[in-house]
């Protein structure tokens, strides 16, 4: 992992209430878009190293992640 990967899980940890209020700071605080901000997360909660810096954030991540794909089965089938 490397720095920016870290600020990304930091930026996870923080609260956010309004998803556009977050999209635009992914922006302005990494400069690119938010679709490649989340691939790069997705990527990152695959990452041992990611589980053993913030093993509660990355759980919790990953939970939520796996019930997405978990509700885009149900509605595909």
């Amino acid at each position: 992992m490397n720095d920016i990967d870290r600020d990304i899980l930091d930026f996870e940890s923080e609260h956010w209430h309004y998803q556009g209020n977050k999209e635009r700071v992914i922006q302005e605080r990494f400069g690119f878009s938010p679709n490649r901000y989340y691939q790069r997360l997705n990527r990152l909660l695959d990452e041992p190293e990611a589980l053993q810096q913030q093993p509660a954030l990355v759980k919790r991540l990953q939970s939520r992640r796996d019930q997405r794909a978990q509700r885009r089965v149900v509605r595909d089938a």
